[in-house]
């Protein structure tokens, strides 16, 4: 399993594909096929047949997975693209090492 720095719940911004530009809060990380779901992003139409769960059936659409290199985190601060950067620090009360993720472009922790 790759450590990769990109997390659930992180704020990504696409930035190739057919949806670049377009922003969105991960959904799920993939670690052994190095993907990502993100929110609101390559969305696919998934034709469903009826059943006892989906009477109806119909066209579900819903988010397909993206490899993670076409997507960078949302600095905090700026709003823009960054990179992700490591910090350690030492927790005051319990005197643990932490490792901290931080903005490249701003240096603000996130």
């Amino acid at each position: 399993m790759k450590n990769l720095e990109i997390r659930k719940n992180d704020v990504v911004i696409v930035i190739a594909g057919n949806s670049r530009g377009k922003e969105g809060k991960i959904l799920k990380v993939i670690n052994e096929k190095s993907r990502v779901i993100v929110e609101g992003v390559n969305i696919l139409k998934k034709h469903t047949r009826p059943s006892q769960t989906n009477p109806q059936g119909g066209v579900v659409e819903r988010e397909a997975s993206i490899h993670i290199s076409n997507v960078m985190l949302k600095c905090p601060k700026t709003g823009k693209q960054t990179r992700v950067g490591h910090k350690m620090s030492k927790d005051a009360v319990s005197g643990k090492k932490k490792m901290l993720r931080i903005s490249r472009k701003s240096g603000e922790i996130i």
